[in-house]
């Protein structure tokens, strides 16, 4: 296998533990690198796969520091281009606990990628040689011209056939570039369109409403009730509306407090029709993995989607309830680790998808 990804990384910073911005400035933040799809790209190598990532940056030691840590973690880094145009984007995350939830804050504007046309890229030399290609809907929320360069991304690859795989990542703070329309109308008329050269579409309980107004009947995202059958349904609608999918992934998540979820996934083959769910009992029925004390939640979702991409690519673990169970399990794990990558192996998500969650110490 071979992953590219393409979109916008950004300098992380945060205060320790639970603390909130306004406790610690003026005075320390942790600093980290983070973003949709370098996370999904960090996930694929660390579990054993083949990644590349795609994105432009300005000529400055942050961006010096950036390359060196995603080769550290076995990422590509070569597709990683340098612009004089624009800066570095910046995002500030206080975690969320009980019932006071996490909050994240945007610096990005003028940021490379959003400067940045699809006339800036070599898709050619991008999609040399990828087996997969990956992309979210944050990358066209930031700017017009960054909407255009996914829209040119999954273009490329289409023509290639190069599978393609999109999060729908609704972010209401970013959508915003085009005056008159809100977040929402915006997000529906660019993802309708990006989505028709999509092969898997990736998910949460609200992105395909927000993105695609497609809506899951019984369901209460913020009152944390969720309807398998409902989301079932979802799957099966966005399939019908765009007949280049061939599978849709939604992760699914109930809310008990910001330190409490229950946390699981469905998957819809469309080729057999058929909605296969993780993680499951003995008796075969969903049931969530019940997560409490949460460490970190930032970068679930894209550990999901990293973990489901290197799942479909990896024989014994490509089969639809297989790839999904490891997918959820991933993303499980995620949970308890600070920053937005997930430093899980393919040994450990597999050992929880045995039912090793006890959390013993590995002697």
């Amino acid at each position: 296998m071979r992953v590219v990804t393409f979109g916008e990384v950004m300098l992380r910073l945060a205060p320790e533990e639970f603390l909130r911005l306004s406790q610690v400035l003026p005075g320390r933040l942790e600093a980290t690198f983070g973003g949709g799809e370098v996370n999904v790209a960090v996930s694929v190598a660390l579990q054993g796969g083949e990644s590349a990532y795609a994105t432009v940056l300005p000529d400055n030691p942050l961006t010096d520091a950036f390359v060196s840590e995603i080769r550290r973690l076995g990422v590509d880094h070569r597709l990683v281009q340098r612009s004089p145009k624009g800066r570095f984007g910046v995002y500030f995350v206080e975690t969320g606990a009980n019932q006071r939830a996490g909050t994240v804050t945007y610096d990005r504007d003028a940021s490379c990628i959003s400067l940045a046309g699809p006339e800036t890229y070599d898709w050619k030399k991008i999609l040399d040689g990828a087996t997969w290609f990956h992309i979210t809907g944050i990358t066209p929320a930031i700017s017009e011209q960054a909407a255009q360069a996914a829209l040119e991304a999954v273009r490329q690859a289409s023509q290639r056939g190069i599978p393609v795989s999109c999060d729908l990542n609704f972010r209401k703070k970013l959508w915003r570039w085009q005056a008159g329309k809100s977040p929402v109308e915006l997000a529906r008329q660019t993802m309708r369109e990006l989505v028709k050269y999509v092969d898997l579409v990736i998910a949460n309980e609200e992105d395909a409403d927000m993105c695609l107004g497609i809506q899951a009947p019984h369901s209460n995202v913020e009152a944390g009730e969720i309807s398998l059958e409902g989301y079932g349904q979802v799957a099966r609608e966005i399939v019908r509306q765009f007949r280049n999918v061939k599978r849709v992934a939604i992760t699914l998540r109930e809310s008990i407090s910001a330190s409490h979820n229950n946390w699981g996934g469905i998957f819809y083959h469309a080729a057999t029709d058929s909605v296969h769910c993780a993680p499951v009992n003995a008796a075969g029925q969903y049931e969530p993995y019940e997560i409490r004390n949460i460490v970190d939640r930032v970068g679930a979702g894209d550990s999901f989607a990293g973990g489901l991409i290197f799942a479909l690519n990896s024989p014994g673990l490509s089969e639809p309830s297989q790839a999904i169970a490891y997918a959820v399990a991933a993303s499980c794990l995620k949970h308890s680790i600070k920053g937005d990558f997930n430093h899980s192996s393919r040994s450990e998500i597999e050992g929880l998808m045995k039912g090793g969650g006890s959390g013993r110490v590995q002697r």
